[in-house]
């Protein structure tokens, strides 16, 4: 009989976390490309994706975290000033 090994990546990407883990965990080894993540960038992120937190104010990066990229991403183009 073989044993499966757990899979730690996939337990870390679904473990429940509080914001500021949420926000640690993040910003951890991300390339330097991407942009970080702040308190106030989460909370209104938050705020625009609230269907997103039904159960409470938990994060997980498996539900989160490509989400925040991509919305992050969105919003530095809507930001970004206009080139002459």
């Amino acid at each position: 009989m073989i044993m499966k090994l757990p899979d730690l990546d996939r337990a870390r990407s679904e473990k429940s976390l509080t914001f500021g883990q949420f926000m640690a965990a993040y910003n951890e080894e991300l390339p330097a490309s991407f942009p970080r993540v702040s308190a106030p960038l989460l909370k209104e992120f938050r705020k625009l994706h609230a269907n997103l937190f039904k159960a409470g104010n938990r994060w997980s990066l498996d539900q989160h975290r490509k989400k925040v990229m991509d919305w992050l991403t969105s919003r530095s183009y809507v930001s970004a000033p206009e080139l002459p």
